[in-house]
């Protein structure tokens, strides 16, 4: 069974950082690309970032370039986005998607930036 556990999230101030971890089980980590994709309230999914199965290709969505980082630890089998400088317009529920995106995502983790 697939399972997808995204933690690291909470209530931040603008300007401030977090890092996201989802931690995998129930398929070969190692050989699939992952996303980051979020969803802010009363708004539709929005892709965030993707890595390749190796780590070595790395793709952001424009409104988090230069802020988000995305990385991953093939012998932990878990994915990361480091979130710097957070906007407001940052708060969402945080998923990590297994595969190509539109895939199977995990329960999210709530990220809220507000002063």
């Amino acid at each position: 069974e697939v399972q997808l556990v995204e933690s690291g999230g909470g209530l931040v101030q603008p300007g401030g950082s977090l890092r996201l971890s989802c931690a995998t089980s129930g398929f070969s980590f190692r050989n699939y690309a992952m996303n980051w994709v979020r969803q802010a309230p009363g708004k539709g999914l929005e892709w965030v970032s993707y890595i390749s199965n190796g780590g070595v290709t790395t793709k952001y969505a424009d409104s988090v370039k230069g802020r988000f980082t995305i990385s991953r630890d093939n012998a932990k089998n878990t994915l990361y986005l480091q979130m710097n400088s957070l906007e407001p317009e940052d708060t969402a529920v945080y998923y990590c998607a297994k595969g190509s995106w539109p895939g199977p995502r995990g329960q999210g983790t709530q990220v809220t930036v507000s002063s």
